[in-house]
């Protein structure tokens, strides 16, 4: 299942070029979907090669970054995805920053990163697969006795954009919802992420109408390849200078660097005037 997962996950893209052409060509050769299909939204670090807009069929989330310390352009606008209870960051001046996290199984990195947020008093919301419910119920009750959300990413990491009927698109969520209240005795919270970040209109149009919040990202980077773990260098070089007020970053928290680094990461956003704050909050404003 580990393995499963991981190689799911390297169809994520990252906001630059090198970095997204590397994880694309893994999908291609991966997933049977992606074969022969056009990637026509190639970002790079100062455009988007097509206009931003929701399509009814399916899109990879990528980002298009310009200045240092200004939010990126999206595949769609706030205000687009906003009509279905979705975002990728909060439109604003404020130096806020919503942490999130990505957690399809444990390997031992999880601790780390919950001590790092303790430390700076930083909530975040943990983005959960159903192995990592199923395997690490422990750790669950940790992230919600701290204070943490712990969100729905489905059930089995599946191409959501695939399922065109609303059971099969409900039933990955609903279990996930099963698995958390008999861990915690808890509803979880509808808030869900969209696995490999693909979607499309039809998904988001069920997730809103089963009363769930959709959230992308404004900020990530690929830190979730196993055997090719990027140094605290490249991951500075990415994560401090593309920072920006109201961005919702994603880690993972399978990543050894994260959990390394994690502590000095926060601490050095932290002088650079940002502050953390839950997801809940922009969740109010969808």
């Amino acid at each position: 299942m580990k393995k499963k997962l991981s190689h799911i996950w390297k169809s994520l893209q990252d906001q630059e070029r090198t970095d997204y052409l590397i994880a694309a060509a893994i999908s291609i050769m991966t997933a049977s979907f992606l074969a022969g299909a056009a990637l026509h939204r190639i970002m790079d670090h100062n455009h988007i090669t097509e206009e931003t807009s929701i399509q009814s069929s399916a899109e990879n989330w990528g980002l298009g970054f310009s200045e240092s310390g200004t939010p990126p352009t999206g595949n769609a606008t706030s205000d687009e995805l906003k009509q279905y209870h979705a975002a990728y960051l909060q439109p604003t001046e404020d130096k806020v920053i919503y942490l999130t996290f990505d957690a399809g199984y444990e390997n031992g990195n999880t601790p780390a990163i919950l001590n790092a947020l303790k430390k700076h008093q930083a909530p975040a919301t943990f983005f959960v697969v159903g192995n990592f419910l199923e395997t690490s119920p422990e750790l669950v009750k940790q992230m919600n006795e701290e204070g943490h959300i712990v969100a729905n990413h489905t059930y089995h990491h599946p191409d959501m954009s695939r399922m065109a009927d609303e059971k099969s698109f409900l039933e990955e969520l609903e279990k996930n919802e099963t698995l958390y209240k008999e861990i915690t005795g808890e509803e979880m919270v509808k808030y869900y992420r969209p696995p490999q970040g693909i979607f499309n209109t039809t998904n988001l149009e069920m997730a809103s109408k089963a009363g769930y919040k959709t959230f992308f990202w404004s900020l990530a980077y690929v830190d979730w390849l196993q055997d090719q773990q990027p140094t605290k260098e490249q991951a500075f070089e990415k994560l401090i200078p593309r920072i920006h007020p109201g961005a919702i970053v994603l880690l993972h928290s399978t990543s050894s660097t994260n959990a390394k680094i994690l502590d000095e990461l926060l601490t050095k956003w932290e002088e650079m005037g940002y502050h953390y704050a839950p997801l809940t909050e922009l969740a109010e404003t969808l």
